[in-house]
């Protein structure tokens, strides 16, 4: 008894499959590239620090999606000068209602510098004591937990922006400063433009806080293009931008775990103000902030920790 002949698969198939075979190959490719690119610029990113919170009874475990803190420092680093924490924000993130806070702290607000035991600038934190003395002491200003540090240098924050394809943000006034001009409403910027966007303060009758708005406008435009799909096309762009400019205590497997976890959380950002009165001290302007304005900061972002 003679055995069929087998069937011979048509042409079309034999081709789709081949293709099909050669995306998942491509695919994977791209995947181990992005991962090596990735890891290999967070290692550059990762500073490590000495400094633990004491506000917390138990470690933190992302992995459990617990809400966190981030402290974000704006520095201008300029040749033998590490500079000050010009922009101070702190972030908390709950990924149970899905959100995040955003407070600036005016770099003229005057507080306890926690290690030296005396009160002056809270920017002044970080040019006495680097990152640990700046988290101490913002830590202590708000009575809350801050759990991880990143710091941008400020003057390649632009690199950033551009590596992201620009940001749009909405100015509430009409200025020029440097060589960029800025109208009322709507504005998309290049890196440049974003950073005479931040560093205008004097034309702004909102002063500093004025200031810090437009801080909080570059930033969460820069999540928000750093989050869209497009961004995967030029993710070297952006990981060679981020490794030259920004430093971080979250390691690898951290940002791992937020990008699973908390990743919903990017889609609602709350800004939080906090208000002060201008004082003159040994001839020295501060902004003061009253016990009833740094208690009701503190009570919000505690509730948003869940703490």
């Amino acid at each position: 008894m003679r055995s069929q002949p087998k069937k011979k698969k048509p042409l079309w198939l034999k081709i789709t499959g081949s293709i099909v075979l050669l995306i998942v190959i491509a695919v994977g490719i791209y995947g181990f590239m992005v991962y090596r690119s990735v890891s290999g610029a967070v290692e550059t990113m990762h500073q490590p620090i000495k400094y633990k919170t004491e506000k917390r009874e138990q470690e933190l475990t992302l992995t459990e999606k617990e809400p966190f803190s981030v402290l974000m420092l704006g520095v201008d680093e300029r040749s033998g000068d590490k500079g000050r924490s010009d922009t101070i924000i702190v972030i908390t993130v709950n990924p149970n209602d899905q959100s995040m806070k955003m407070l600036s702290i005016p770099r003229d607000t005057r507080t306890e510098i926690v290690g030296k035991g005396f009160d002056d600038k809270i920017n002044h934190a970080y040019a006495f004591g680097n990152e640990e003395m700046a988290m101490a002491t913002v830590e202590n200003f708000l009575d809350i937990p801050i759990d991880y540090y990143i710091k941008v240098n400020m003057e390649g924050f632009k690199d950033i922006v551009d590596a992201v394809g620009g940001i749009t943000v909405n100015s509430s006034l009409t200025f020029a400063q440097g060589n960029s001009s800025f109208t009322e409403g709507t504005n998309t910027l290049n890196g440049d433009e974003a950073l005479s966007y931040v560093r205008m303060r004097k034309e702004d009758p909102n002063g500093d806080f004025g200031r810090q708005d437009r801080q909080r406008q570059v930033i969460q435009g820069v999540i928000k293009k750093g989050m869209s799909l497009n961004t995967l096309t030029n993710y070297d762009d952006i990981l060679d931008a981020l490794g030259k400019n920004v430093r971080t205590n979250l390691s690898f497997n951290e940002m791992r775990d937020i990008q699973k976890n908390y990743k919903n959380a990017v889609g609602k950002i709350d800004q939080l103000t906090i208000s002060g009165n201008g004082q003159r001290i040994n001839d020295i302007w501060y902004l003061i902030v009253s016990n009833e304005e740094q208690l009701k900061v503190q009570e919000e972002l505690k509730s948003h920790l869940d703490i």
